[in-house]
């Protein structure tokens, strides 16, 4: 087993006796469903139904002070917890930034030893493993508790590419992408049946129109890495941009059905004037492939 602590994931603690209905009416997946030890992941949008930060969230156990753990950019930490104070108004909850003295430390690649109390299964892919709260100085403690070689974080990343999960900053940018492009509803990240939350009629007419044409994208490389933001080529048609790479795999934006048509033609696909493929040409579908 592997593990590594994310220097890039910031944490934000959100407590009080109406934290669950607060952050319910706010975010894309649903709060009732979260316990200690289950994660959930979700984004916070914009009224336009575009991702402001996405992120994962748990409920900590009483012994850790109760609340609700959210794993989010590092960056964008504060600006979220002032996101949500300003939501706030009369809610009887309490936000804070704890990304100072709380890391996120990712574990895959195998069975832990044990769980420790603030740990949960990755919800976008079985793949990604674990995630577990952690002081950034007790990273290598925890990994040898639960029986993992402490790695570093580019391990996680190449990992995270090759199995198709996008990253915000990288893969997409924030307050310009929906919910579908991100295949945030491939990825568990978006309740539909739930009740309101900002952004929602906007990805509910996309999700029931299925009117979402751009995609992330899986692809295999067959030499060096497009730089991140290359037009992806299928002759002289653009059909897409580039996202992260690593070891062979990268992510893209892709418009899928200009793909599809380049995929059917035959015409091959450049980024940067290297070539690329699709790794399967089933995600340029526009059925979800998961179900929430």
């Amino acid at each position: 087993m592997k593990a590594a602590l994310l220097p890039d994931r910031g944490v934000v603690k959100v407590t009080g006796e109406t934290a669950r209905d607060f952050l319910n009416g706010l975010i894309t997946t649903d709060t009732t469903r979260l316990q200690p030890g289950l994660g959930r992941f979700g984004a916070l949008l914009s009224p336009q139904g575009k991702i402001t930060v996405d992120f994962l969230i748990t409920e900590a156990p009483t012994g850790h002070g109760g609340g609700f753990l959210i794993d989010c950019p590092k960056p964008l930490a504060q600006a979220l917890a002032d996101k949500l104070k300003f939501y706030k108004l009369r809610a009887k909850i309490e936000v804070e930034n704890i990304s100072d003295s709380l890391g996120v430390l990712a574990a895959w690649d195998g069975e832990a030893a044990l769980k420790p109390d603030l740990t949960f299964t990755d919800p976008r892919n079985s793949q990604l493993g674990l995630r577990i709260f952690v002081p950034a100085e007790l990273a290598q403690k925890a990994a040898d508790a639960i029986g993992a070689e402490l790695v570093d974080a580019s391990a996680y990343e190449a990992h995270r590419i090759a199995i198709g999960v996008p990253r915000g900053g990288l893969d997409f940018m924030y307050g310009d992408a929906f919910p579908h492009e991100t295949n945030m509803d491939r990825l568990s990240g978006v309740d539909f049946d739930k009740g309101c939350y900002v952004g929602q009629e906007v990805v509910s007419r996309m999700q029931h129109r299925g009117t979402a044409r751009t995609r992330t994208v899986r692809l295999l490389l067959d030499g060096p890495a497009p730089e991140i933001g290359s037009a992806i080529l299928a002759g002289e048609k653009s059909v897409g941009t580039m996202g992260s790479a690593a070891d062979g795999h990268a992510l893209a934006l892709m418009r899928i059905d200009r793909a599809g048509e380049a995929l059917e033609a035959g015409t091959p696909l450049t980024a940067g004037g290297l070539s690329i493929r699709i790794t399967e040409p089933d995600e340029l579908s526009l059925t979800p492939r998961v179900a929430v």
